[in-house]
């Protein structure tokens, strides 16, 4: 039996208008110019051009008034609670036609504002690439020829990580293959189709431990012509991997029974294979990097601006605005005047939430900048990484009375360029430590530190954390010898056995 129950809640809600914002917030330079295009396309209400104040202040706000009156009026009982809510801006339910609604709008690159003779601010190209699993497809088809096949190996290089290792089992693919295209597939052919893939570029690809991916490597350079080093670095893999991983190589070398001068040459040839093979892939990745604010130091004052790139001016349309101002102005309105007006209003509203927002967050953007650059103003003047001050989320967010979370998501993938390079903004957020004199110090200049004398130590006897504790603790900075090996593991610093020289 249903029941009615009362209830008070208290919730928290954000308007259209501040979703709109914090949206925008997190856009880059890049994402923001093609938001800027969708919202162009999308509402014919908002336009390329300078704001024209004569024209909006003609239309004043008596007139959404009578609308909202007009609206009212002609609502009946029945349909107050049927009314179909707006949630979204700009959505409408049904398309308005409408005889004196002149809908020819051009594109805002049409724009009568827009002077095709002004060369517009470009920027490089970003480069595209193929990824490894796209490069495997194409070697797939060309290398089988059944459909069936061709499907088993799309399910096995769509199960690939983003290193090139197949960590899920054989029978787990087939089951997928089973239920995807209702196809059963034994496990001896998988195993086929994965052997073949594995003789695709790049090499080791499809391995499903280290020690395979390694053996195929060798395997590949032998089909070229084979060696003594070869075979011994085989051997190496294939019967002592545990040792070569823990660098035991007395204990590999008195195993295989051959002499240590000889092992040296062939680990020199394991440590040149590549234990990531979708790795190299990647790197091929030549992504341009546009930056978001620009820092430029002008006769000792350091000038803060966003980068507008091509960005044009927004305003609201014109014949918007006008068919506002008509609808005003008649006596009788019509049932598909008013629906029309409606449409014309949500339309405009949405303009305006649109270049509220974006001007709110230019404003954000350049103040949460600025703080950064009064905080961190001896690195921008010097471009010496020893000059970055700790500084957190939290000290710009009291800086310039904000939520962490805004000041969050303007520092998230947006760059800042300066006279000494283009930076990340997280990369002036850190932590701090106090040395013995008391100063707060970045944990940047530790790590710097500990980078600097791990590539000078001697390779034949490497420092381990205990020394590398001491050693920062003659330099003024007294910290315990997990914190030194947690900023040693995020370095990505092997330990100090993994780094003695063989």
């Amino acid at each position: 039996m249903l029941k009615q129950n009362l209830s008070q809640k208290l919730m928290q809600k954000l308007s259209p208008q501040q979703l709109m914002f914090v949206k925008l917030l997190e856009l880059n330079t890049l994402s923001f110019e093609q938001k800027l295009e969708e919202e162009l396309i999308e509402n014919p209400a908002l336009e390329v051009g300078k704001d024209d104040d004569e024209i909006i202040t003609e239309f004043s706000e008596d007139s959404y008034e009578d609308i909202d009156r007009a609206e009212v009026d002609d609502r009946s009982p029945e349909s107050e609670d049927t009314e179909p809510e707006i949630e979204e801006l700009g959505k409408v339910t049904d398309p308005i036609e409408i005889n004196d609604f002149d809908d020819d709008i051009s594109d805002f690159r049409l724009n009568e504002d827009y002077n095709p003779n002004i060369e517009e601010k470009t920027f490089p190209i970003i480069t595209g690439f193929t990824g490894f699993r796209d490069s495997l497809l194409e070697q797939v088809y060309n290398a089988l020829d059944s459909e069936k096949e061709e499907k088993l190996a799309e399910q096995i290089v769509g199960s690939l990580d983003d290193d090139g290792y197949l960590r899920r089992e054989i029978r787990s693919i087939a089951n997928d293959f089973l239920f995807q295209y209702n196809i059963r597939a034994s496990e001896e052919d998988m195993e086929r189709i994965l052997k073949i893939i594995q003789k695709f570029d790049p090499p080791g690809v499809g391995a499903r431990t280290l020690q395979e991916c390694l053996l195929i490597q060798i395997h590949r350079k032998e089909e070229r012509g084979k060696n003594p080093i070869m075979e011994l670095a085989k051997l190496v893999i294939s019967e002592c991997m545990e040792d070569f991983s823990k660098r035991h190589f007395e204990k590999i070398a008195n195993k295989l029974d051959v002499h240590i001068d000889y092992l040296k040459e062939a680990v020199h040839f394991i440590t040149k294979l590549n234990p990531k093979p979708a790795s190299s892939e990647e790197e091929t990745k030549n992504e341009t990097i546009i930056p978001d604010f620009i820092v430029v130091d002008s006769f000792g004052e350091l000038e803060v601006s966003l980068n507008q790139g091509n960005q044009p001016d927004l305003r609201v349309s014109r014949t918007f605005i006008e068919t506002l101002g008509q609808f005003d102005k008649q006596s009788t309105k019509s049932q598909q005047a008013k629906e029309a007006v409606q449409f014309v209003k949500q339309k405009i509203d949405g303009a305006k939430w649109f270049m509220d927002a974006v001007k709110q967050r230019q404003n954000t953007l350049l103040s949460t900048m600025s703080a950064i650059v009064d905080i961190q103003k001896e690195f921008f003047k010097t471009g010496d990484n020893a000059k970055i001050r700790p500084m957190k989320l939290k000290d710009i967010a009291e800086k310039i009375h904000m939520d962490i979370s805004t000041i969050s998501r303007v520092a998230t993938s947006k760059y800042v360029q300066t006279d000494y390079g283009i930076f990340l903004l997280k990369y002036f957020f850190s932590e701090g430590i106090v040395n013995e004199d008391g100063e707060e110090i970045t944990t940047k200049e530790v790590k710097r530190i500990m980078h600097d004398a791990i590539n000078n130590e001697d390779k034949n006897n490497p420092m381990n954390d205990d020394e590398l504790t001491e050693l920062l603790k003659t330099k003024g900075y007294t910290m315990a010898r997990r914190t030194v090996a947690k900023y040693r593991e995020q370095l990505n610093i092997p330990v100090a056995r993994l780094r003695k020289a063989f």
